[in-house]
């Protein structure tokens, strides 16, 4: 494992940011990029497979179960209706099944034998685990507590990411009725830590942060927020122009946006629905997809997604190689 992850990992972003570039960029400069498959097509992920080489990783959402609860839901589309006016967008009805084409998109990681695979929301089936194994594909399994870091042991994990509260974009969470996002990173690779290479993830702004994580038994650290604004990464211009800025006062766990915890910069939307929003991923996600596009296209930065982790003060422009090099072991700056 330790020959295919340096001490930087660039997290992979969905929506966005984590481009072939990124990736290419972070290799370079001594790091592991992952890219992000969530959302994507089949062939829009073998496109960006095609377009990197070398000792990068691949990221997939684990499936679940359709949301329970659909009177919630419905409920929640109902609250959203001024949104759609402000927008000028139809809510598309309820959609309670969709597995983001997991199967296609494994086969896609056997088929490239990509060097890593890490899973967020859960774990597969053994059998998954099992033929990406066979095909020489490392497994990560994306854990927040110790209960789910033993289920990704008993299907045959090869390392654990330890993903700790702080941490921007969706948690991966198996418990999502009761996270509350208040868990440190190291407390969490304590928690997790075994017989498993460990790689920990959230709230890093700097190279202090990445030392103290490694000392607390982390054989990596992935980053994502400080990369937000790199050169290379996809970042929505609404979100670019936010951050740069300054106008972020701070972040917020919420579901509003997907149904499921998400650590998110604050802002109007966060601000009206977080309160109300249900459980439901990816259901929610469906159901704000046409206004967070309308959002992003008027360059709103009220009315979208902004992922971002509690170190979102230190993101920085730039290039991705001296992003990497000031999160080195060491750095000073």
């Amino acid at each position: 494992m330790r020959e295919l992850i340096g001490p930087i990992v660039v997290a992979p972003m969905t929506g966005g940011p984590s481009t072939p570039a990124l990736v290419g960029a972070a290799t370079a400069a001594g790091a592991t990029g992952f890219l992000a498959a969530g959302y994507k097509t089949p062939r829009a992920v073998e496109d960006e497979l095609r377009a990197v080489s070398g000792a990068y990783g691949l990221n997939i959402f684990v499936p679940g179960p359709p949301p329970a609860d659909v009177a919630a839901l419905e409920l929640y589309r109902e609250l959203l209706r001024p949104e759609a006016e402000r927008y000028g967008v139809e809510l598309p009805p309820v959609r309670l099944h969709d597995d983001d084409h997991f199967a296609a998109k494994v086969e896609l990681a056997v088929t490239y034998r990509v060097p890593l695979v890490s899973f967020t929301f859960g774990v597969p089936d053994r059998a998954v685990l099992a033929a990406l194994r066979q095909a020489g594909c490392r497994v990560l399994i994306t854990v927040t507590s110790a209960a789910e870091a033993s289920r990704g042991r008993a299907a045959g994990a090869d390392a654990l990411i330890a993903q700790g509260g702080p941490a921007g974009g969706h948690s991966a969470t198996t418990s999502p009725e009761t996270y509350l996002g208040d868990t440190t990173t190291a407390d969490v690779v304590a928690a997790v830590r075994g017989d498993l290479p460990v790689i920990a993830a959230g709230g890093v702004a700097d190279a202090g942060d990445v030392e103290r994580l490694l000392a607390a038994g982390a054989v990596a650290v992935q980053c994502g927020t400080a990369f937000l604004l790199a050169d290379e990464a996809g970042t929505r211009a609404a979100q670019r122009e936010h951050m740069l800025a300054g106008r972020a006062t701070g972040t917020v766990v919420t579901r509003a946006f997907t149904g499921q915890p998400a650590r998110a910069l604050r802002n109007r939307f966060t601000d009206t629905y977080t309160s109300m929003a249900p459980i439901g991923y990816p259901a929610v996600h469906h159901l704000t997809a046409p206004l967070r596009a309308a959002a992003a296209q008027a360059a709103d930065a009220d009315g979208i997604n902004l992922w971002a982790g509690t170190g979102f003060r230190s993101a920085r422009g730039g290039p991705a190689a001296e992003l990497v090099a000031r999160l080195m072991p060491g750095s000073q700056s």
